[in-house]
């Protein structure tokens, strides 16, 4: 049967299933049907046992055993593990690794019995705003193949925008999941620092990494948190904070939300573009009736410079596990061992991954330790104090996602600095360890997605989602 994949949401999905419109294998069926036809290279590998799982989710839906993500396909990036499938990375030195055991993001949302059509391409460890670090070759934008999907996550923005899968995972440790959302036209959430365990997903920058849902809606977004959420005895940074009903009141209280606009996320660098359609939104919001002031984060000029001090840093750190002894790439048995960890280190890791690790190595050595690592944690504090003080005064924040819409592939990949200012809308957030989301909002004039940012305080993504679905559902 034909089915009409385009921008289905979970709602949809649901009552078709109830409705018997179609079954969860029907549609499973459709979407590794799209999948194998994809020109955007979104995946690294399918999931073999996708129809017995949906078959599973379909007893399920007959017997009255559902609930509201039964049956329902999902894409993970291929940094997050699911046991028995490949766990690349997007790295070479990863290439045939099968993961052991399934992160607890994944295993939440197995729980609800959703299906996992499978993995999604991504920057080399998750280390790119561009996609064009993978080992499996860079993904292209949906709506120009000559365009760059964003990273790290491009592969898990692709898959929703073209239809390859209705909702995705992706990680976001300095604009991941956002900046990707953002040039795909598709909703991106960040959690907040804690929000969802990171157990089971690949350590890039272990303080600022979060799994985070890539989906159609923000009400579909709302529906995966609900179900990930929640405190995890396997990761020491997961909260016990109070998981809310974001689904029960995403209509509440709307109109009570203030919001803040701050100065900084409005200066030079922004195309005119991009920041006329974060205005012209702004402007709307204000005529409906929302309270709106504009603010000031003084420490935000200095988020990238820290971000890239304390990424690289961890990752120097987080890295050093891949030498091929235990697992992933192997060499010749009969090196010694300075020989072995040189062929696969030198082999194994991309540029990108290269010049992070170096990069890291050298801000953690002796003599520059206390000149970069120690003042960039200062410098933390501060941006987390000047995110804290300005939610004393506003409920959320609305920025630019990104400083242009999606550039073409090759156009910034020799020019690392260039690459690393895609960055400098979203660092700020993982940084201060706040929620954020992608919302699309327009298209440029070569028909490119523009998004807006929403921004809230530590785990307040209640107040993302009753924004970001009241901009959504009225923006027509």
């Amino acid at each position: 049967m034909s089915i009409d994949l385009k921008q289905l949401n979970i709602d949809v999905i649901q009552e078709a299933f109830r409705s018997s419109k179609f079954t969860s294998e029907e549609l499973t069926t459709a979407y590794l049907a799209n999948i194998k036809k994809d020109d955007t290279n979104a995946f690294i590998s399918v999931n073999k046992n996708a129809l017995l799982e949906a078959r599973a989710a379909d007893k399920k839906i007959k017997a009255g055993q559902a609930g509201p993500l039964t049956g329902v396909p999902i894409a993970i990036k291929d940094i997050i593990l699911v046991e028995g499938q490949l766990a690349t990375g997007g790295s070479k030195i990863l290439e045939n690794y099968q993961a052991s055991y399934t992160a607890t993001a994944v295993a939440r949302l197995k729980e609800a019995g959703m299906v996992i059509l499978g993995k999604t391409n991504c920057d080399e460890f998750a280390m790119g705003s561009s996609n064009e670090n993978s080992y499996f070759g860079p993904v292209r934008n949906p709506y120009d193949k000559s365009r760059v999907s964003g990273g790290s996550s491009g592969g898990s923005a692709a898959a929703v925008a073209a239809n390859l899968a209705p909702l995705a995972l992706g990680t976001d440790t300095g604009g991941s999941i956002r900046q990707p959302a953002s040039f795909c036209g598709i909703v991106g959430l960040k959690p907040s620092y804690g929000r969802v365990s990171r157990y089971g997903s690949i350590a890039m920058t272990s303080s600022l990494d979060q799994i985070g849902p890539m989906t159609n809606t923000v009400k579909d977004a709302a529906y995966l948190l609900t179900q990930m959420a929640g405190f995890d005895k396997y990761d020491a940074t997961s909260s016990q904070t109070k998981v809310l009903d974001y689904i029960k009141n995403i209509d509440k209280d709307v109109k009570k939300i203030r919001i803040g606009v701050p100065e900084e996320y409005f200066a030079r660098g922004i195309d005119e573009e991009v920041k006329q359609a974060v205005e012209d939104k702004i402007a709307i919001l204000k005529k409906q009736g929302f309270a709106i002031k504009s603010v000031k984060l003084p420490y935000t000029e200095y988020a990238l410079a820290v971000y890239y001090l304390l990424m690289p840093a961890e990752v120097s750190s987080n890295l050093a596990r891949y030498d091929g002894l235990l697992y992933g790439m192997g060499v010749d048995k009969n090196l010694s061992l300075d020989d072995w960890y040189k062929t696969v280190r030198s082999q194994g890791f991309g540029a990108e991954s290269k010049r992070r690790i170096i990069l890291g190595t050298y801000i953690l050595s002796a003599g520059y330790y206390d000149a970069y690592y120690k003042q960039a944690q200062k410098l933390r504090t501060l941006i987390k104090n000047d995110f804290s003080t300005v939610f004393k005064e506003v409920d959320a924040l609305i920025t630019p996602v990104t400083p242009s819409t999606a550039f073409k592939i090759g156009e910034k990949s020799k020019d690392p600095l260039a690459m690393y200012l895609s960055d400098i809308f979203t660092v700020g957030a993982n940084i201060a360890g706040i929620c954020a989301l992608s919302l699309p909002i327009a298209k440029d004039n070569h028909n490119m997605p523009i998004a807006m940012q929403i921004l809230a305080k530590p785990f307040a993504e209640d107040i993302l989602f009753k924004l970001g679905n009241y901009i959504e559902k009225t923006k027509k």
